[in-house]
This record gives C-alpha cells, sequence and structure tokens, in this order.
C-alpha cells in the first residue's frame, strides 16, 4: 500500500484525538481516585531504578529493586555510599546486611516500605482535617507525573506533595512538608516500570554465611489489649485505632504501645514503668519529633512524623488508669 498525504494526516490526527482525549480522562480524575490508584499500584507495581532520599539536609543515593509474585514482595535496597547497607526483603521477613560490621539483623516487616514514609490512605478525613488537591502536570525520572498538594488545616500536621505517574499512579517523587519547606524528599532519578526484574538484582551482593546473625525477636509486634489509658485532649482528627502490649529490642519488660493516626499522620505513645533512667523533653530526626515525660509510676514518650507540638500534647496529655 502507497502510503499518500491523506494517509499521514489522518494518522496523525488520530494520535493528537487519542493523546487529547487520554489527557482529559486524566484531568477528569479527581484526587481521591488518584490516591487510591497509588495505593493499589504501592502493592502490585514492579520497579527497578535508582532513588535520591534526603533528610536533614543530608542526601543519600540507593539502587532499588522490587518484585511482586503471587502477592509477595521480593524487595532489595542497596545505599551507594557510607557502609554499604542492603536491605533484602522476602515477604514479610527483612534481611539488613551491614557489611562493615559482619552483620545481619532480621526483623518483621507488615505494610513497612523501605523507601516511603506514611503515605495517604482511604482513612484519610479529607475536607476535615486535610485538603487534597492536583497542582499540575510535571515529569520526574523522565516520565509524566501527576502532583498532588495534600493541605492540612492546622499546624497539628504536616503537609505533603506527591508525584504520581501518569502512566501507573506509581509516586516518583514525595515530600514532607513544614510550613511549605521540604523536611523530607524521596525522588526516583532514574526507574523502569512493570518491566521483568531479574533475580539477580533481588539478591545480596555479599555471602553472609560467616556473618552474625541478629533475630530481633517476634514477639515486638504484640498482643493486642484493652487499655485503660486514654486521652481527652487529641489534636483535632486523631484516634486510638490500637493498643498492645510490646516488648521492645533491649529490653525484657513489656511497654503498652497506642497508635493514633488521623488516615495520613500517626503517632505512637509508649507507656513503661518509670526506670529512672528517662531523659525528659524533645527529641528529633529529621520529621520524626519525640516527647517524653514521667507520670508518677511511668514513663510516657509520644514519637511521630508530626510536628514537634504535636507530640508534646499528646504525651503530656495521657491520663493514667
Amino acid at each position: 500500500m502507497r502510503m499518500t498525504r491523506s494517509h499521514v494526516t489522518a494518522g496523525l490526527t488520530v494520535a493528537i484525538c487519542a493523546a487529547f482525549f487520554s489527557a482529559s480522562a486524566q484531568a477528569d480524575r479527581a484526587p481521591l481516585d488518584w490516591l487510591n490508584s497509588m495505593n493499589a499500584a504501592m502493592r502490585s507495581t514492579n520497579y527497578e531504578g535508582t532513588v535520591i532520599r534526603m533528610q536533614d539536609g543530608n542526601a543519600e543515593a540507593l539502587k532499588v529493586a522490587r518484585s511482586v509474585k503471587d502477592g509477595v514482595i521480593l524487595e532489595r535496597v542497596v545505599a551507594q555510599e557510607g557502609n554499604g547497607l542492603e536491605i533484602i526483603r522476602i515477604g514479610n521477613e527483612v534481611h539488613c546486611i551491614m557489611p562493615d560490621r559482619k552483620s545481619v539483623l532480621v526483623e518483621e516487616w507488615d505494610e513497612q516500605s523501605a523507601l516511603f514514609s506514611k503515605l495517604p490512605s482511604s482513612e484519610m478525613r479529607i475536607g476535615n482535617e486535610y485538603d487534597v488537591a492536583i497542582v499540575r502536570k510535571e515529569r520526574v525520572a523522565g516520565r509524566e507525573a501527576i502532583l498532588l498538594a495534600i493541605r492540612p488545616h492546622d499546624e497539628y500536621r504536616y503537609g505533603h506533595r506527591i508525584w504520581l505517574d501518569t502512566e501507573t499512579s506509581f509516586p516518583l517523587q514525595t515530600q514532607l512538608l513544614s510550613d511549605g519547606t521540604a523536611i523530607e524528599q524521596v525522588k526516583f532519578a532514574d526507574i523502569s516500570i512493570n518491566q521483568e526484574i531479574h533475580a539477580s538484582a533481588l539478591e545480596p551482593s555479599y555471602s553472609t554465611e560467616q556473618f552474625t546473625w541478629l533475630r530481633q525477636s517476634s514477639g515486638h509486634q504484640g498482643t493486642r489489649i484493652e487499655t485503660p489509658w486514654r486521652n481527652d485532649q487529641l489534636p483535632a482528627g486523631f484516634r486510638a485505632v490500637g493498643a498492645h502490649e510490646e516488648t521492645l529490642a533491649g529490653s525484657d519488660e513489656p511497654v503498652t504501645h497506642i497508635l493514633y493516626s488521623d488516615g495520613l499522620a500517626s503517632v505512637s505513645v509508649f507507656i513503661a514503668n518509670n526506670s529512672g533512667d528517662l531523659v525528659a523533653g524533645p527529641a528529633y530526626v529529621g520529621g520524626s519529633n519525640s516527647f517524653s515525660v514521667e507520670r508518677g509510676d511511668y514513663e510516657i514518650t509520644a514519637i511521630g512524623e508530626v510536628p514537634a507540638m504535636t507530640v508534646e500534647q499528646i504525651a503530656t496529655s495521657m491520663q493514667q488508669p
């Protein structure tokens, strides 16, 4: 068949129309639809690439590879600088390989991500504590992305920016914001999405046969309990979502762990018998803040990826049984 000018024009018209309707369909998607698609993508997307993670003014490069097979997460994260830390994940079992110490720490993870901080779920109460809006289209790691802005209504929680791949809804970049300034960021410099991930990309770089293996006791996951501890002065939107009795690493003494959440931000409160060694007051690492206080025979520590005033209010307003 001989290609004529009319054939070329028709082909270009079809391509332009297809692109127009695709863009229109994306524009018609509500912000919550994007967030729901993001949560699905986080559970099922295979990817491989390079991530730049920034915190406290410091940047680190990570090589990452992740595959989901029959619902089982296989993941490898390798620090490109420093001590060469590698994280190998098979399902809920995670091996943190520390080659400089010739040791491997084995932990149990559930929904925890090796890359991303807390991302919004369907429980986030839009319109009450947060507003979410589509800002614009940009490019991240060479891919087209939709920028979503999640803005808090008060000073008790951080804001978020999330760049979602328009094809898959996978987060290509995330920022945690305090007063409009990014205090933590995760950004892919390059990424391959939903391509075949070779088995070698998910295997450790080191032979760990001669390493010391340390296993985090599964008891730290805790036993669900009903606790008489309560808090009637929580910041708006926060509520208790669970309480457990746990044994933390390095201690034989059980503690009560109460988790408070507004559907996006979460604060963990740990209540233990007063040891006399508590360092009271605030502390922070990146976007995570903590506040500790003594209350009679108990010591209370609240910690979360929230502003300092939030953990202080929650810790100091816990009510004894």
